[in-house]
């Protein structure tokens, strides 16, 4: 296993606010995005945390840095997106860092196993990102899944349909739903778009103006590039996230250009191909 030393922070450097300041915004705290506990789930994520897990995925041969190949899945890309808002209301100032990340330090693994790599990523001691990388991309040997629609396509769909509409709490269901089928998962990546749709739902609910509420375009632009795992969209699928989406919703609703009729858009186009290709495999 090849593993990175831990980024430490001397205690005597800034460190980041409990409650938010200027505005009177709240911050987006650890505990809003990852599933940690303790005096760490309580810390607004700093400026300076986010540059220390950037530079432990750095200092990890094999981690995928998103800003140069596409990853856009670890948690150092959530953690720079949350430290940027948490600046911009200014909960934090720039440079800051938080105190259990500043004692405890920031880290970033590798265990090699068969085809690829499991990363773990690392914040106070606690695991903030979990994922696994492939050593080769899948290349497809049927030329015809390329015209085909997949999840996180049907996602990037959804980000120009619903782009200036504030994430909700069905936004972040049906989003969940569709992360774990792209992924073929029963769960989602910590950090993942299921996590950062939940911290902007949350941060939506305390927003005074809608200007300041994060949207479904902030979340969902470039969304293949952010998931781990990425399949053609079919209508078992459409069914999951449609229905994760009606349960979450007040009025048992798919919303008009939501994930849920997204996704449901995209399996009926992909039905409707297999359906030509096999009248033109009769004839």
């Amino acid at each position: 296993m090849a593993q990175a030393q831990p980024t430490r922070m001397e205690p005597d450097q800034l460190q980041a606010q409990d409650q938010a300041q200027g505005q009177g915004q709240e911050a987006i705290k650890y505990g809003h995005v990852f599933a940690v506990t303790g005096e760490l789930a309580g810390q607004p994520i700093a400026p300076r945390d986010a540059a220390a897990m950037r530079s432990a995925e750095d200092s990890v041969p094999g981690v995928p840095v998103p800003q140069e190949i596409g990853g856009g899945f670890s948690a150092g890309v959530a953690m720079e997106t949350a430290a940027a808002y948490n600046q911009s209301v200014g909960a934090v100032r720039p440079g800051q860092a938080s105190h259990a990340a500043a004692s405890q330090g920031i880290a970033v693994t590798q265990t090699a196993v068969p085809g690829g790599r499991i990363i773990t990523e690392f914040v106070a001691g606690q695991v903030v990102g979990h994922y696994s990388v492939a050593d080769d991309q899948p290349v497809a040997d049927d030329e015809e899944d390329a015209t085909k629609i997949t999840v996180g396509e049907a996602l990037e769909a959804t980000a120009l349909a619903a782009g200036e509409r504030p994430v909700d709490s069905a936004d972040v269901e049906a989003i969940r739903a569709a992360e774990m089928t792209a992924q073929e998962s029963d769960v989602t990546l910590p950090g993942g778009l299921a996590d950062q749709a939940q911290a902007a739902a949350r941060s939506n609910a305390d927003a005074e103006c809608d200007d300041d509420k994060i949207t479904v375009a902030d979340v969902l632009t470039d969304a293949t590039a952010k998931l781990a795992g990425d399949k053609v969209a079919g209508m078992e699928d459409a069914a999951k996230v449609v229905r994760a989406e009606t349960y979450s919703d007040a009025g048992a609703r798919t919303r008009a250009g939501g994930v849920g009729a997204a996704v449901t858009t995209a399996a009926r186009l992909n039905q409707a191909d297999d359906g030509e290709d096999d009248e033109d495999d009769e004839e």
